[in-house]
């Protein structure tokens, strides 16, 4: 089974992500742990937003060899990629169609004054799911970024509203 993991920033998609491992046979693969890992390391002042989707693009390549290996031995994958686009997720859900694997949307529908309450606890205490500070201007822009998942997307899923 691969776990789509739906949620604007400061959602706590990591933090569910962290809960649904624990209730089933799962791995979690966090984009946000991934880039600070492979990717921030390198990142120069002028690189952009594109610089980030080719590297991210490139992982999920690797994320997607790995689910194989994952679904032969029947261990769910949970994908924390942020997921903000349409495409993004239709990209998921045509590779699982395409094999035959189950998919699952969870969709963490909180708040934005809760979402920027979380961010900036988050940059303080710099706690389990912290890997990089968001900013202020960061919130805002993906705040614009992210599509909420259609009434398609959403029928089976599900859905935690706060």
């Amino acid at each position: 089974m691969i776990h789509l993991i739906v949620g604007n920033t400061g959602a706590g998609k990591t933090t569910y992500s962290n809960v649904l491992k624990e209730k089933n046979n799962g791995v979690i693969f966090s984009i946000d742990h991934w880039n600070k890992t492979l990717f921030l390391p390198d990142k120069k002042e002028h690189d952009g937003l594109a610089w980030f989707l080719e590297r991210i693009d490139r992982a999920e390549e690797m994320i997607m060899s790995l689910i194989h290996q994952l679904e032969e031995s029947s261990v769910d994958t949970i994908l924390d990629l942020g997921l903000s686009k349409f495409d993004h997720r239709q990209k998921f859900r045509e590779f699982a169609l395409e094999n035959s694997y189950q998919l699952k949307l969870h969709y963490l529908d909180i708040s934005k004054e809760e979402r920027l309450s979380r961010i900036e606890e988050r940059n303080q205490t710099r706690g389990a799911t912290y890997s990089f500070d968001v900013t202020n201007e960061e919130f805002e822009f993906k705040e614009k970024w992210f599509e909420r998942p259609t009434n398609e997307e959403l029928v089976d899923a599900i859905v935690l509203l706060k």
